[in-house]
């Protein structure tokens, strides 16, 4: 049975000319390929903010080009060279860090929020979006893995829309609208017997542990198919990213963990499926290229040129799909572990929190050649187990924690403060793992 997270838009916002958007993240790989919709179709959108991080050179080059009265950066200093790079006569007001990049989300001036920043990171401004009651084109996966029961109940508060522009919950939306079952519960509500989500198996499918244990950075980073940040370019590698992707759906269409399922799709053509109770399967297919999914939302309900190259079934040629290995790519069933805990308990008494801040950081540490590529799930594991452990402690012993970095289990995970604090001891805690361990590479860190 599908719940979907958040209402449709309504007929002002679909019908509203120009459709004004802050785009945060707007440096990144979906930010870029966003202003590229927008330039498009330059009748259709106005950038009212933009909101770019640490890559200030390139936001600047995006200001100029669109001149928002609004921009974010991470810091200060990058605040100060924003304003010195920014043409005569222009003077956007520039906001700053985690708090600066919420307001943009709220702007009265805008009416469409592209969340596309990396990581935990993007939550504050996602929520933020939704307490306003904005349209969220929502390509942050992590804001609904530590936050989806608290956004879908602001979504019903407020009556913010939650768009998906992940190209497999995008794929899943477009299939769910043939029979019309997003829209006020659905027409046909019990229409729905399973959410089939495809992965790509990144650039190591068919390897096992032995050789696991042997990659390098560059290797990681060479995905076959899509061109994407670093981070989610490991998060493929791993299949970490196709396990926050289930606890994503479980929060985004509302069903139950074990009717989501995974297949490896080494073309990454069918982008996902929805199977109905007739069992028929209903799949998206198309060229990967994330202009498609970012279109779909922005521009919603049309659907309008987004340059990329029809798919050719004909060269495309044959279509393949696998089962996921679960002992070479243990990330993947992690996280169906942590999503079994969210389901019994909405926040999954902060595991969800925990997985994700303890891949974020394994996976830093990797990239830094700190870790090898093996010792990316060996930590998130630890950090579980650690999590769990102690907060059964805690709880046999009836009282309330007094250090939140070794007893987080008992934060409400409701509460954005509460979310950011365990994430921030859960990373501290893997980085002291890793430097205690030096670099292994065969998942012993």
């Amino acid at each position: 049975m599908i719940r979907y997270i958040s209402r449709m838009p309504d007929r002002a916002w679909e019908d509203a000319r120009p459709r004004t958007v802050a785009l945060l993240g707007s440096t990144g790989s979906i930010g870029t390929s966003a202003l590229k919709v927008v330039e498009a179709h330059p009748g259709l959108f106005r950038v009212a903010a933009l909101a770019g991080a640490r890559n200030v050179r390139l936001l600047a080059e995006q200001a100029a080009r669109h001149r928002p009265p609004h921009l974010g950066v991470l810091d200060e200093a990058g605040a100060a060279q924003l304003r010195g790079l920014l043409p005569a006569g222009y003077a956007p007001e520039i906001h700053v860090g985690p708090e600066g990049y919420a307001a943009l989300a709220a702007l009265p001036d805008a009416s469409t929020v592209l969340s596309a920043q990396v990581g935990a990171a993007g939550l504050r401004a996602t929520v933020a979006a939704a307490r306003a009651g904005k349209v969220i084109c929502l390509a942050n996966k992590e804001s609904l893995v530590l936050a989806g029961a608290l956004i879908r109940r602001i979504c019903s508060e407020t009556g913010a829309v939650v768009l998906p522009v992940d190209s497999e919950h995008n794929a899943v939306f477009q299939a769910l609208r043939v029979h019309d079952t997003l829209r006020d519960g659905g027409r046909a509500p019990d229409a729905v017997r399973r959410i089939i989500l495809t992965a790509s198996g990144g650039p190591f499918r068919g390897r096992d542990r032995a050789f696991l244990s042997t990659v390098t950075r560059e290797q990681a980073l060479n995905h076959p198919n899509w061109s994407m940040g670093a981070k989610i370019t490991i998060d493929s590698a791993t299949l970490m990213n196709k396990g926050l992707e289930v606890i994503e759906a479980y929060h985004l269409y509302g069903v139950a963990p074990d009717d989501i399922e995974v297949v490896v799709h080494p073309q990454s053509i069918v982008h996902s499926l929805v199977e109905y109770a007739d069992g028929s399967q209903i799949a998206h297919l198309g060229t990967p290229d994330m202009r498609i999914a970012i279109a779909y939302c922005m521009a919603w309900p049309r659907c309008v040129d987004t340059g990329v190259a029809p798919l050719d079934l004909v060269r495309a040629g044959c279509l393949t799909f696998e089962a996921p290995d679960l002992s070479s790519f243990p990330c993947l069933a992690l996280a169906r572990r942590v999503l079994a805990s969210e389901a019994r308990t909405p926040g999954g008494a902060g595991l969800p929190v925990v997985l994700n801040a303890a891949n974020e950081a394994a996976v830093e540490l990797f990239l830094h050649g700190r870790i090898g590529f093996m010792d990316i799930p060996a930590l998130i594991e630890r950090a579980l187990d650690a999590h769990q452990a102690e907060s059964a402690d805690a709880e046999s012993a009836d009282a309330e924690p007094a250090d939140q970095a070794n007893t987080d289990g008992y934060m409400p995970m409701h509460d954005i403060d509460h979310i950011e604090a365990l994430d921030a001891a859960t990373r501290r805690r893997v980085r002291l793992w890793a430097d205690v361990a030096g670099t292994q590479g065969t998942g012993n860190a």
